[in-house]
């Protein structure tokens, strides 16, 4: 059937006509990072969280487009599966009491979201994947009735040729197959903006890959799959796998996956567009009617579709943006790494750490990727999402030795990266109360090794132990976990679980 669609819809000529609209996209796109005209600075930062809906006792509801009929925001919109929204916050000045205008804004809407949503007997889920969901959850059936939906997954499904499969060893293995991408759908994520200069893009990209093992560490949220119990932050080998569009011989060969950390630090953002275009086939050559260098040539401002919509089809954990407002161009580093929740505190608490860290990372003289291979920033990551909190991480020593050395993750934080942050915040201009509020949750989550993932893995094993089978334990531990995160205190503090 997915063959099918892409032969209706897309020819050899559809395709070789938007790989010559991206190549014109990439040649404006270095025009115009040459020629700085590029919006000035204004430390715009933004916020988007995905969530899900499940019932009363835990388990996954398909029921998004009901809910948002409830709901009636322009704030809130579907996602990929029918048990998912998003709620999208409007651009803000990093700055002054930025973080408690978010915190405040957030709770208001998603508590105002969920009250909608209990008028038909759901209720709002902020965590990296919900524990309840099964195989028979993620099926094509249960994707959002949507034309872009649709499109994507009919694409990946015929550039595989064969179902997806899903592989992931942790505490336990899982292995299971697919029809469709709809277990990309489990992963649900905060995705953090920050607008940049081109001259500035490089620093700000290289300093967020390097802090997402970090990242992970201190908010990983996602300890569980299909009733498995797997790496402190599933979402990730998850969302890897359920988008690879690679056939096993490919991949075997060393053909890059669309979900992709990357290989190297950068200089331009320019380099990360030419990577997607020279690594990445086209899942959707939809061409657009304007030609960007003739709009260049005339003074006007390109929006550059395809390289935007091509661009959207290559997973990230840090993606380059650009846009266009009021006719300017800007660029932003989205930064994907981060699981929904558990808490508005605990999202706002992980929104300080890395805004802070960034700054003063991308402000070092002798930045960290000089003293660092990327090699090292890739390994990293991938111990982060195995072990989360309990992470070992290499890092640079500082002072005037050089190397690098392995230490534990809690204590990197504490003694390196937390004051780091704290510079960070300052240099923003961040009010001092709200950004020590924020990084100490950060602080107690190392000293008491207790994050999200941490505490639903404590609260699994003490529900089996006390005689539930693995589906009422998992169902038992979201429904704690629902009930302590309506309490609002960040997730260090919880109680433990059933």
């Amino acid at each position: 059937m997915g063959e099918k669609v892409v032969a209706d819809r897309f020819d050899l000529a559809d395709r070789r006509r938007y790989r010559e609209k991206l190549r014109a996209c990439l040649r404006a796109l270095r025009l115009l990072l040459d020629g700085r005209r590029f919006d000035r600075p204004r430390n715009l930062m933004g916020l988007e969280i995905e969530l899900n809906l499940a019932d009363a006792g835990g388990q996954p509801m398909m029921t998004n487009t009901r809910v948002l009929e409830q709901i009636a925001s322009r704030d809130f919109q579907t996602e990929l599966g029918q048990f998912n929204l998003e709620v999208n916050i409007v651009p803000h000045a990093l700055s002054g009491r930025v973080l408690d205008q978010l915190a405040e804004e957030l709770r208001t809407g998603l508590a105002y979201a969920d009250r909608q949503a209990r008028e038909v007997n759901a209720r709002i889920v902020m965590t990296g994947i919900l524990p309840t969901l099964t195989a028979d959850d993620l099926t094509s059936a249960n994707l959002t009735v949507a034309d872009r939906y649709t499109l994507l997954n009919d694409q990946i499904m015929a550039s595989r040729g064969e179902e997806v499969r899903l592989d992931i060893e942790g505490a336990e293995h899982l292995v299971c197959t697919s029809e469709s991408i709809a277990p990309e759908a489990a992963c649900t994520s905060v995705q953090l903006h920050l607008q940049v200069t081109p001259g500035r893009f490089a620093d700000v990209w290289n300093a967020a890959q390097a802090v997402s093992a970090v990242q992970i560490a201190m908010g990983a949220n996602s300890p569980f799959l299909f009733g498995h119990e797997l790496w402190r932050e599933s979402r990730v080998p998850l969302f890897l796998q359920a988008t690879d569009t690679r056939p096993p011989e490919l991949s075997a060969q060393g053909v890059r996956p669309r979900t992709w950390f990357g290989e190297r630090w950068i200089d331009s953002a320019y380099d990360l567009f030419e990577e997607n275009l020279r690594y990445f086939p086209a899942l959707l050559p939809i061409c657009e009617d304007e030609d960007p260098l003739d709009t260049l040539a005339a003074g006007g401002t390109p929006a550059l579709g395809e390289l935007a919509l091509h661009n959207g089809t290559v997973y990230r954990w840090n993606r380059p943006v650009y846009g266009v407002m009021d006719g300017v161009p800007h660029l932003r580093v989205e930064n994907r790494v981060l699981p929904a929740g558990p808490t508005v505190g605990d999202v706002l608490a992980n929104t300080a750490f890395y805004y802070g860290l960034v700054r003063a990372l991308a402000d070092e003289p002798r930045p960290v990727w000089s003293r660092m291979p990327f090699t090292d920033a890739a390994r990293n990551f991938d111990a982060a999402c195995r072990y989360g909190i309990d992470a070992e991480l290499w890092w640079p020593r500082t002072g005037r030795g050089q190397g690098r050395a392995r230490v534990p993750a809690v204590r990197l934080v504490r003694e390196e990266l937390l004051p780091l942050a704290a510079a960070g915040l300052d240099a923003w201009g961040v009010e001092p109360s709200d950004r020590d509020r924020c990084l100490s949750v950060i602080e107690e989550r190392c000293r008491r090794h207790v994050n999200g993932a941490s505490w639903q893995v404590a609260a699994y094993h003490r529900a089996r132990e006390s005689g539930l089978d693995r589906g009422k334990a998992l169902a038992a531990v979201t429904r704690g976990y629902v009930e302590r995160a309506d309490e609002g205190a960040p997730v260090h503090t919880w109680t433990p679980g059933p």
